[in-house]
């Protein structure tokens, strides 16, 4: 170990979505602190709702993000349903599978294809593959448009998708455009089971134990189920808030939270260790060998498990579009007009929670707590290994803060963070 003084900042992290500083200070070779800083600015959405209409607020909160829109709003929709009683039909279910599904899809391909191949490769950007292996990039286009034509094909758009409302859909599918989706998305499914393979031989690997989260659902659908937790918790969605323990992170502008007292995460790591059994029967054929690595501590493999997520989500979409018989329906009505309830979903990072109180069909109060917001200090655990593992590999000082900023950067990327989400679930009192 060589004795060292160092300070790194890393300012305005690349290829995340939103923005996060990272501040690490070191003193004689030994980490004395890591600082990751959410820096984007609350948007005070808790508050923008407030007495608006319980039909208009999903829409309004899709806004807090243009990658996670679908996620906000299916989410929101759930919390309001639970708190009015409205029970959606078989067919809204099915519909908002394949809403979640386009979802994962295009936001799990952007992801790995264009913010974690770039340091896969050793490279900036995705575009300087185009020389020697520009068939990657054409593959992460189309699996990315398939994604978001399910989102055209069943919500309206890809991004703040107007189909999608209280009780139900406003429009009904096309079905002379199923079977050409259908085709597109077997059609991507080889490109798939590449990217699988792509991040299977990564050699990347980071492991530290932690309790891991998720909603297990039976059919791996991102929607109803059970919270599981490694440590073995097993509770309703409704009851959340008992579980989860605010922490106040005084330089960021997001909290982090503890599930029971201690560090976690959720994301997709945590869906594949506790519920990969749910998965489509012909992504467990195909991805066989790519399941075994689960249960898994390496947060790389939240890489592979996501690219796992793609191949389910093309699989279960393919089945439902095939044996769905889609018609006109109107949306259920409330059955009463106040009230208090949870929305949890599977949002591409982790586990989102709606806890929503309406008076009168207006929205009284609204708390969100948001995965990246949940994933913080388990980030900030793991960006603290890295560094002390670093210091402790005989690295020479000046090659040290090199190898340090690559790593971290590595890391915070493998969660998928999304900063924007991260900095809105705060409740601000206003004086």
């Amino acid at each position: 170990m060589h004795s060292c003084n160092l300070d790194i900042e890393i300012n305005k992290l690349s290829k995340i979505e939103g923005h996060a500083d990272l501040d690490i200070r070191i003193r004689n070779g030994k980490l004395e602190e890591v600082t990751l800083k959410v820096m984007e600015n609350v948007r005070f959405f808790n508050q923008a709702v407030q007495g608006k209409s319980f039909a208009s607020v999903p829409q309004l909160v899709s806004r807090i993000c243009g990658t996670c829109s679908i996620a906000h709003l299916t989410a929101c929709i759930e919390a309001v349903e639970k708190t009015l009683g409205v029970v959606p039909s078989a067919q809204t279910v099915l519909l908002r599978k394949l809403t979640m599904y386009s979802l994962m899809i295009r936001d799990h391909a952007l992801h790995l294809y264009f913010f974690v191949l770039p340091d896969l490769f050793g490279i900036d950007s995705i575009l300087d593959l185009a020389d020697d292996k520009k068939e990657l990039i054409h593959e992460a286009l189309h699996v990315k448009e398939a994604g978001n034509n399910l989102s055209k094909l069943v919500a309206g758009r890809a991004v703040h998708a107007p189909y999608e409302q209280v009780g139900g859909f406003s429009h009904e599918i096309d079905p002379s455009r199923v079977p050409i989706l259908i085709s597109e998305l077997k059609k991507v499914r080889p490109s798939v089971l590449k990217l699988m393979d792509i991040f299977y031989n990564c050699s990347w690997k980071l492991e530290r134990k932690t309790n891991f989260v998720a909603i297990a659902t039976p059919d791996f659908s991102f929607l109803e189920g059970k919270i599981k937790s490694t440590s073995g918790s097993v509770i309703e969605e409704k009851d959340y808030w008992d579980h989860l323990h605010n922490v106040v992170l005084p330089y960021s502008q997001a909290s982090g939270f503890q599930f029971e007292g201690k560090e976690y995460m959720v994301g997709a790591l945590a869906r594949m260790n506790l519920n990969k059994e749910s998965l489509h029967p012909s992504t467990q054929k195909d991805a066989a060998k790519y399941l075994a690595v689960f249960p898994s501590d390496n947060i790389f493999h939240n890489n592979l498990a996501q690219a796992i997520e793609i191949l389910h989500s093309l699989d279960h979409s393919i089945e439902l579009l095939r044996s769905g018989e889609f018609k006109k329906e109107e949306p259920a009505k409330p059955t009463r007009q106040s009230g208090e309830g949870v929305g949890a979903i599977e949002a591409p990072r982790g586990t989102l929670y709606y806890w929503m109180a309406i008076d009168e069909g207006r929205v009284r109060y609204l708390n969100l707590v948001i995965p990246t917001a949940q994933n913080l200090i388990n980030m900030r655990g793991d960006i603290k290994k890295i560094v002390e593992d670093a210091c402790a590999s005989g690295v020479f000082p000046d090659e040290l803060e090199e190898k340090i900023r690559r790593e971290a950067e590595k890391i915070i990327r493998a969660y998928d963070p999304c900063m924007s989400c991260a900095s809105h679930f705060l409740r601000v009192n206003l004086n």
